[in-house]
């Protein structure tokens, strides 16, 4: 008996542990750690329709319980990931999910579009990256904005779209049944909070875009409260992801609502956190005796 088994958007994962864009490569780079099948999938790093270096200078900045980053979305480019990448990992016994963003409208389009041509299980659509300065963010900010990328993107994608949302937004709940209504098959939440740094040394801001991406378990009781939110106020599934590091953790998530999490900077500080919280869960639902997809949404007050 498999407690662990969920199911999101008709794909059986043998456990909710996913790995978050941006954090696991493309599944390759922690297989001197493990085995990736141990996992119950990954969301690739991001990418978009052309190749990027990301942004230049420091690119990570740790901070008390947390991590900034402003990476920029650096990546091989979506032609490169499915004549290349996708060859190799495709075969890869876990759920794998294409981690989409771009600058302008026909960027994103493009790149789903040319996402058509391989079975990928799902696309998770970025509108949420607060360390790029074109694109990626402002479409997740508004309601009216999330819902009309969303729709364009349904209509071009051959795949089950999952829009991944941003914390920064002033009506998140609104923007999640904006996307919703869009046609969206599932949502994902959150991406990082935006913040910066300083070095009081050099009296300089840390990071050339000033501005980065703000994760790790510090972020959590945000990340969570936004959840339990959004699969209150949407009758799509929801990954739910920020600040994950233990078992009771994804727990808590699960118990918010979200049909399975996302784990993203508890990897850099430990590469078998992933299996870690695994492991924990599974002697949590031993020892209740109970199946983990039962307890999704029970969280009572």
């Amino acid at each position: 008996m498999n407690r662990l088994a969920v199911d999101f958007l008709g794909n059986h994962l043998k456990n909710p542990v996913v790995m978050a864009s941006g954090t696991y490569g493309f599944g390759t780079e922690y297989a001197r750690f493990y085995d990736p099948a141990e996992l119950g999938g990954f969301s690739t790093k991001g990418l978009t329709l052309e190749p990027r270096p990301g942004n230049s200078g420091i690119r990570l900045w740790e901070t008390p319980s947390g991590l900034l980053n402003s990476i920029g979305l650096e990546n091989p480019g979506i032609d490169d990931f499915v004549g290349r990448i996708w060859p190799e990992i495709k075969d890869l016994d876990t759920l794998i999910l294409a981690n989409v963003g771009g600058k302008d409208e026909e960027s994103y389009l493009e790149a789903v579009r040319r996402l058509n041509d391989i079975d990928i299980p799902i696309i998770e659509l970025n509108i949420s990256c607060p360390n790029v300065k074109a694109g990626g963010m402002a479409y997740g900010m508004e309601p009216d904005k999330a819902g009309e990328i969303t729709e364009k993107v349904k209509n071009v994608s051959r795949h089950p779209v999952m829009v991944k949302l941003s914390p920064n937004a002033g009506d998140l709940v609104g923007v999640a049944k904006a996307c919703e209504q869009a046609g969206a098959d599932a949502l994902s939440l959150i991406n990082t909070l935006q913040g910066m740094a300083i070095d009081w040394r050099t009296k300089k801001i840390v990071f050339d875009n000033t501005y980065a991406g703000f994760s790790g378990p510090a972020v959590k009781p945000v990340a969570l409260r936004m959840v339990h939110q959004v699969c209150g106020a949407v009758d799509i599934p929801v990954m739910g992801l920020g600040g994950i590091t233990t078992w009771q953790d994804a727990l808590e998530f699960m118990l918010a609502g979200a049909s399975c999490i996302q784990i993203g900077t508890a990897g850099f500080a430990d590469p078998y956190a992933p299996l870690a919280v695994i492991d924990g869960l599974e002697r949590y639902c031993e020892d209740e005796d109970v199946m983990l997809a039962d307890l999704i949404g029970k969280a009572v007050k």
